[in-house]
């Protein structure tokens, strides 16, 4: 099994995040299974320092390891089930202080040396509008 994966920005640069293989299994593995991908991620208006897609290439997974709050550096995927998931499909990284709409699988978190670099990255996001980011294994 694969430990992480990293995103990639257009100047290529990489911060690394590290999957909860033992609280999450399930949905690690089957991020892993959808690797690699582009998407254009946005910043939240409403969860807090987080950035975001509704378009993560489709994954039919349970809750597990779920709540709508997070750490800092945590990374969520909002489940397909129950069908009531209002986060159903949406990929989420928490860069600072954030509250979720809906419980999401909390799978992953940066690893601790690309910290600052996430933070730079979400407030870059924040202040220029949406940037396409690359995901790929480790």
């Amino acid at each position: 099994m694969i430990n992480g994966f990293r995103i990639t920005t257009p100047d290529n640069q990489e911060i690394k995040f590290e999957f909860y293989l033992d609280a999450a299994p399930v949905t690690s593995k089957a991020f892993v299974d959808i690797l690699p991908f582009k998407r254009t991620f946005y910043h939240a208006r409403v969860s807090g320092q987080e950035i975001w897609i509704d378009n993560v290439p489709q994954l039919d997974i349970i809750q597990e390891n779920a709540s709508v709050f997070t750490e800092p550096g945590e990374v969520v995927l909002g489940p397909a089930k129950p069908i009531r998931t209002k986060t159903a499909n949406c990929f989420g990284i928490y860069y600072g202080d954030g509250k979720g709409l809906d419980a999401c699988n909390i799978f992953a978190r940066v690893v601790e040396s690309d910290k600052q670099k996430l933070v730079d990255l979400g407030n870059k996001i924040w202040r220029e509008g949406c940037m396409e980011l690359t995901i790929t294994e480790l």
